[in-house]
């Protein structure tokens, strides 16, 4: 049995590819369809504490949106941003104990102990977005509702935060003819 191996001098070859005529449509996901010109805004849970750690904020503002009124009772809304600051309050403190550690350690490593940190940053991030998903599932897409965790920039700064933005879907299903 014989294996045929690509021809090792066009390897690194660039080939410019042809354009065709037709011009296709983007094909666009579920999670970024466009909004319908009569929806509101998406309201933005920012976060509350005073302990930031690569735009992750160590808790997020439990206060009620008046936006919401008449959509998700405060009560379930308190809840979902409780657990999502329970898993903050569980993962947050070990990210601060390891970017202290790779800040004292940065000039001997040349910046190789930062990311441990960076590392358990994104595995809380991932986290939170496993939690809002399944806080969609289990409730919010019922009432209309989507929420997601997004960067967006400070108002105050030109740094980038991580807040809760909560999308209003729309009530009919977006057609597009194919």
């Amino acid at each position: 049995m014989s294996v045929l191996l690509p021809n090792m001098a066009d390897f690194d070859t660039i080939y410019e590819l042809e354009e065709e005529e037709e011009e296709s449509e983007p094909v666009v996901r579920s999670q970024e369809l466009p909004r319908p010109r009569d929806a509101p805004d998406p309201v933005a849970v920012r976060g509350a504490g005073h302990i930031t750690v690569f735009g992750l904020s160590n808790k997020f503002d439990t206060e009620f949106p008046s936006v919401l009124t008449g959509k998700v009772a405060p009560e379930e809304f308190k809840t979902s941003i409780s657990r999502v600051n329970a898993c903050l309050k569980k993962n947050l403190p070990v990210n601060v104990k390891w970017l202290l550690c790779g800040c004292l350690c940065c000039c001997c490593t040349l910046g190789c102990s930062l990311w441990p940190v960076i590392c358990l940053n994104k595995r809380t991030r991932r986290s939170i977005q496993k939690l809002l998903e399944w806080e969609n599932n289990r409730l919010y897409h019922k009432l209309g509702l989507h929420w997601k965790l997004s960067k967006r920039k400070c108002e105050t700064s030109n740094m980038m935060e991580y807040v809760i933005l909560i999308e209003f879907l729309p009530k009919y299903p977006i057609f597009r003819p194919d």
